[in-house]
């Protein structure tokens, strides 16, 4: 529905939140997998539940070092009882421990038969064969019970979820050596336009290198994607569309940068809307308003905008998560957003959400942040010096220096 920004220019541009979902409600995981090696699924999306083959821990054990004891010893206050043996992780005590006595015990080692508490040597008194336990223990203290983390025959790991360092400990914490995990997502990618150039060479009049394949490669790499770069494909309707069914037919989802403006040579959209099929492609964003979204055979396709910061916000705010739910993601990650103070003014009218590039720091008094130099959605430099964005909501008109602002953290994020 057509709305007016603070200027009183009318607009048809999607929000952001209206693009994500329209995006999202689109997409359906690759369902194709495979069965790896527990560490080659760092970074991988698992197709099934690990389900846990026993109980863990396998057996009940002690959380500290101390000595197993019976509670019903410990009833009249002050006790010193004898002390029997020792228990050490993965060398149990093999005996029983009985009335007035007890079991020196290390952490892990699992709880001797009779033994229901656990006192940590910290607060005891050694004497020879004897240990003097304080008044105010509580019965069954300090005990990992079996199963406490996961019972036999429980979900371990949930399908959908993506591996990590905890994860990958988890399973094999369960003795599991392989797990199955959904095949990794193939992305094809290429810069438009004539004035761009591929590093190596000298640059000719009025040409630019390319950089925005060199930051979506590392992004699309970093989510574990089997890549398809396609370099650079000139301005000319016959290449474009040599290229896009090209990779239509060999990828998932396509990527482009440049070319999706209203300028006379840019036919990334007329190209989407002959071959496929345009689901929107202006949005209320700065930078990145013209960026399109659409399918081209089974393939989904986002043309970014040209300009290189313009490329990582729409590539972050949008594209990343499209990939993580078509990789079979589930639940799609949060992306954190928190209030941090504006070391300076900002100015904006309202109407469209934009995404200025921050320097988060703790200072004494809590969070602020800097805006990281020029602004400009070609200055790739203020990517590099930031490690935030700075969202400024569409019905914000300004901000003054001292104001709270909701900045989305880098780290987790690019």
């Amino acid at each position: 529905m057509p709305s007016s920004n603070g200027s009183g220019e009318v607009r048809n541009h999607l929000t952001v939140a209206e693009a994500r979902a329209a995006i999202l409600d689109t997409l359906t995981p690759v369902t194709g997998w495979e069965r790896v090696a527990v560490r080659a699924a760092l970074g991988r999306v698992l197709a099934e539940d690990v389900v846990a083959p026993y109980n863990v821990p396998a057996h009940d054990n002690s959380a500290m070092d101390g000595y197993a004891v019976r509670a019903a010893d410990l009833a009249a206050g002050e006790v010193t009882l004898a002390v029997v043996g020792t228990a050490y992780a993965g060398h149990p005590f093999s005996g029983a421990v009985g009335a007035g006595q007890a079991v020196r015990i290390m952490t892990g080692a699992a709880i001797p038969a009779g033994a229901d508490t656990i006192v940590v040597q910290e607060v005891t008194q050694r004497d020879g064969d004897q240990v003097r336990i304080p008044p105010g223990q509580r019965a069954g203290q300090n005990l990992r019970r079996a199963g406490e983390d996961l019972a036999a025959g429980g979900v371990a790991l949930a399908c959908g979820t993506l591996c990590g360092p905890a994860e990958l400990g988890l399973i094999a914490s369960l003795g599991i050596a392989e797990v199955a995990v959904r095949r990794r997502l193939r992305v094809a990618f290429f810069s438009t336009g004539d004035e761009i150039a591929s590093i190596g060479r000298p640059l000719s009049p009025g040409e630019v290198y390319d950089s925005n394949r060199y930051t979506l490669y590392s992004a699309l790499t970093r989510l574990g994607c089997e890549l398809l770069d396609m370099g650079v494909i000139e301005d000319q309707p016959e290449a474009l569309e040599a290229a896009f069914r090209a990779a239509s037919q060999a990828a998932d989802v396509v990527i482009t940068s440049g070319g999706v403006s209203v300028g006379e040579a840019d036919f990334i959209r007329q190209m989407m809307d002959r071959l496929g099929e345009v689901a929107f492609w202006k949005l209320a964003i700065k930078p990145g308003r013209p960026m399109a979204y659409g399918r081209i055979g089974n393939a989904c396709l986002f043309g970014l905008p040209g300009n290189p910061v313009a490329v990582m916000v729409t590539y972050y705010q949008f594209v990343r998560d499209a990939l993580l739910a078509l990789m079979g993601v589930s639940p799609l990650p949060e992306n954190l957003m928190f209030e941090a103070r504006s070391t300076a003014a900002l100015r904006k009218q309202p109407g469209r959400r934009e995404f200025l590039r921050g320097t988060l720091q703790r200072q004494a008094d809590g969070l602020t942040v800097t805006p990281a130099g020029a602004q400009g959605s070609g200055i790739l430099r203020s990517m590099s010096e930031a490690n935030c964005f700075i969202v400024l909501p569409e019905d914000n008109a300004g901000v003054a220096a001292g104001d709270l602002v909701l900045v989305q953290p880098f780290d987790g994020l690019v």
